[in-house]
């Protein structure tokens, strides 16, 4: 398996990002594995409430996000300062949700966005028992979504890739962020 070595000068922490479905934790799972370091799952971040609206079908608030966006980037913060990255899952749907995270890691930070269509979307979504997202929240979070800019250097790949190959081309893409760091 593909992997750069510990303490490489990569981005301070990787945020995969997208709508639910997307394969977020997966990719997150592997990258943090080829990267040496702790992988965080967004979803265990949330405040029960919010777990208990989005399982009865109700889209999260602006007032919802924010505690659950400070808890996580606390969290990235805290990974680098003992293991120098992190690599984290988050849907960072909008520009504000990836601006408060850069803003509160105090970091770099490199976004993945997994770009997948509506019907793949729902396929995955349907074939995970128990997770408490619903597929009826799917469009909610598709017409949050608000896609990284140019300005934003987000890395942006088609969730349909096979997921070593995903974790492949991030780490490429993390090499070369690398060089220019240089």
């Amino acid at each position: 398996m593909p992997s750069l070595p510990a303490g490489s000068p990569i981005p301070g922490a990787v945020i995969v990002m997208g709508v639910s479905g997307c394969g977020k934790s997966t990719l997150g799972a592997l990258l943090a594995e080829a990267l040496g370091c702790p992988f965080l799952e967004g979803d265990s971040f949330h405040a029960p409430e919010a777990v208990a609206k989005m399982r009865d079908g109700v889209p999260l608030t602006d007032a919802d996000r924010w505690p659950w966006l400070d808890r996580l980037a606390a969290a990235v913060a805290e990974s680098m300062a003992q293991h120098g990255r992190a690599v984290a899952a988050c849907s960072a749907l909008r520009r504000v949700y990836r601006d408060r995270l850069r803003e509160r890691i105090g970091r770099p930070v490199q976004f993945v966005l997994l770009d997948a269509d509506r019907a793949q979307l729902i396929a995955r979504m349907t074939s995970r028992p128990g997770h408490f997202m619903p597929a009826s929240l799917l469009d909610s979070q598709l017409a949050t979504l608000e896609r990284p800019s140019p300005a934003e250097s987000a890395l942006v790949l088609p969730a349909a890739l096979p997921a070593a190959e995903l974790r492949d081309r991030v780490l490429a893409h993390l090499g070369e962020v690398r060089a220019l760091r240089a």
